[in-house]
């Protein structure tokens, strides 16, 4: 038997937390003495030990509907919702490669040599990648491009042009338009290739802890799931005795 505080002590929570871990639904019920205190027992260890576990490399909302899921005995929810996370850690992975391939493309061949002259029109941009002007526009729609506007004249910068570049590269690789905005989001934010190549290796760092993490978080589910088939065994064999 446990009380809050020692639940939370094993993994430096605060006694409420465990209550609203509980209340959250991500633990099981606790039991009450008969003077109102919660009392918890190895179920709820395990379930937390699952659910605290889950949250770094799941986050709190997937954490908590896979827990739930378990509880509610809905074990392919849960499955699914495992699935859905390394899919998309996978496409996160993806996307950082191809982006570092894209900035040693930029980085090897700046849009400055393109366009000495400084501006060029939706026409001279489009044969220079070999696309149609009607592509650049879809591209601007999409919220790859922001060329400056006079009337409905484009103009696109020297900037504007690497994006461009950018956005053709990782098209050819098969990235939906929405994916390559992201791309370029990425870009704009880290102040262009240059920069972008220095916080590629953060990214990769980031994402091979979050994999660290969802193999420790696994283990400590295949643990409590392990517990509760336990116990449903032995409730059976006490039940035909």
């Amino acid at each position: 038997m446990y009380r809050p505080v020692d639940l939370a002590r094993a993994h430096g929570l605060s006694a409420q937390a465990v209550r609203n871990y509980e209340q959250a639904g991500v633990i099981p019920p606790a039991a009450r003495t008969a003077s109102g205190y919660r009392v918890y027992t190895d179920d709820h260890a395990g379930a937390l030990d699952a659910y605290v576990a889950l949250v770094p490399g799941y986050g709190y909302s997937a954490a908590g509907e896979i827990m739930r899921s378990v509880l509610r005995n809905d074990l392919p929810t849960a499955l699914a919702v495992l699935d859905t996370a390394h899919v998309r850690l996978q496409s996160d992975r993806e996307t950082v490669d191809r982006i570092a391939s894209a900035a040693v493309v930029l980085a090897s061949s700046p849009p400055a040599a393109a366009c000495p002259d400084g501006p060029v029109s939706v026409g001279v941009l489009a044969h220079r990648l070999g696309v149609t002007p009607a592509t650049l526009r879809k591209w601007e729609r999409a919220g790859i491009l922001a060329p400056a506007r006079s009337g409905t004249a484009r103009s696109y910068s020297l900037d504007d042009v690497r994006d461009a570049e950018l956005a053709h590269l990782l098209r050819r690789g098969g990235y939906l338009l929405d994916r390559i905005a992201a791309v370029i989001e990425q870009v704009h934010a880290a102040g262009g290739p240059g920069p972008l190549t220095a916080s590629i290796e953060q990214w990769r760092e980031r994402m091979t802890a979050r994999g660290r993490a969802m193999l420790t978080a696994s283990a400590r589910l295949a643990d409590y799931l392990s517990f509760l088939e336990r116990t449903a065994r032995d409730a059976c064999v006490s039940s035909d005795m």
